[in-house]
């Protein structure tokens, strides 16, 4: 078998000789859109005192053939606040595997710096960057007044500034013309943000969860990471409907603005677990689902961070068989071009290490058989 670059994804080397599992009400085929196997990837979470274990993380997905990494970001918390450094460093250290966010929060940031800490990250990763942008709401916004400056306005006419700027200046707004001032220009010349970083704009992806955020995501050209919660818009219908209506309006909004079908990324908490000393500790490591059993563990209605109703998905923790149902019976991973798992936060290395195997090994083998 070949581990070229392009042969390594868990996608194109995992076995697909195993059977199809069978799933109750899930098209027979796995799809019927025709789309071609989605990438794999991961979602963690990489604390300030396992930065070590992060990059080891990494690097184990890299040599299972993960196509890509993320990582949370968390400000006044324990987690990482500057992605894009440990990016950075990360790429010293791996060869293929893309390195993404999931996601920066646009609410804490300054358009301009963080305009040149993406292409300065873009250049240090060799191309690999996959930057994930979104608002980061809060409900509680006042505690991060001291540190990030208080809101002037709406929550979202800010966010939305940050990310018309940020994008602006990567596609190379001129911003000033030099002056006397600046050293070894000529006076007049145009100035734009730098270094200039071919290809990063076409790498962004944003984290919508509703369909006119979506549709906003889809018209600038910019990718679509889905989460495990969908805005609860009052209706009653399902977590998969309501993203569902957000991943189909992200296509028709890039369509429209000739982006072609754009790039979605949905993620899943499915985790397989091989035994119960496995269950067990992930069942102590999921806190809204403490009292999970073998199984699909369905959705429910809650407030989320931001303030607003969230209809939270269903985690899946049960064995690589059941997982790869879960997957194939969710239609809007069915229509996805990515695949995130998303691994538990505080799970210690070896575990964490262990569930990417075993997705790789054992769950993609069941789906890719499935999916045409």
């Amino acid at each position: 078998m070949s581990t070229s670059a392009a042969d390594r994804s868990p996608a194109r080397t995992a076995s697909t000789t195993g059977t199809a599992p069978a799933h109750d009400g899930a098209p027979a085929t796995g799809a019927a859109t025709g789309r071609p196997a989605p990438r794999i990837g991961f979602v963690a979470q990489v604390d300030h005192s396992a930065l070590d274990e992060g990059r080891a993380l990494f690097r184990s997905a890299e040599e299972l053939g993960y196509d890509a990494g993320y990582v949370r970001v968390r400000h006044l918390q324990d987690a990482l606040p500057s992605p894009l450094l440990f990016l950075s460093a990360l790429a010293q250290h791996t060869e293929r595997i893309e390195l993404g966010t999931a996601v920066i929060p646009l609410r804490f940031e300054n358009a301009g710096r963080l305009a040149e800490d993406l292409a300065t990250a873009h250049l240090l990763t060799g191309g690999r960057l996959r930057a994930g942008l979104a608002p980061g709401y809060s409900a509680h916004d006042a505690i991060y007044a001291r540190a990030f400056g208080a809101l002037q306005g709406d929550h979202r006419d800010h966010v939305d500034r940050i990310l018309h700027d940020l994008l602006s200046f990567l596609d190379g707004e001129i911003v000033a013309g030099a002056d006397a001032h600046v050293e070894e220009v000529e006076p007049g010349t145009p100035l734009r943000l730098q270094p200039r970083a071919p290809g990063l704009r076409e790498r962004l992806a944003y984290g919508a969860a509703s369909p006119e955020r979506a549709a906003l995501a889809g018209r600038l050209g910019l990718g679509l990471q889905l989460a495990t919660m969908a805005p609860d818009d009052g209706s009653g219908r399902s977590f998969a409907q309501l993203q569902l209506e957000a991943l189909r309006a992200y296509r028709e909004a890039s369509l429209g603005a000739g982006h072609g079908e754009g790039r979605v990324m949905v993620s899943r908490q499915m985790l397989p677990v091989l035994d119960e000393a496995e269950l067990e500790r992930f069942t102590t490591l999921i806190p809204r689902e403490r009292s999970a059993e073998a199984g699909v563990l369905a959705e429910h209605r809650r407030t989320e961070l931001g303030g607003r109703e969230a209809v939270y998905g269903p985690v899946v923790l049960d064995e690589p068989v059941a997982v790869a149902q879960a997957l194939l019976a969710d239609p809007v991973v069915l229509e996805a071009d990515e695949i995130a798992l998303v691994l538990p936060p505080g799970a210690p290395l070896e575990d964490s290490t262990r569930t990417l195997g075993t997705f790789a090994q054992h769950v993609l083998p069941h789906l890719l058989a499935a999916l045409p």
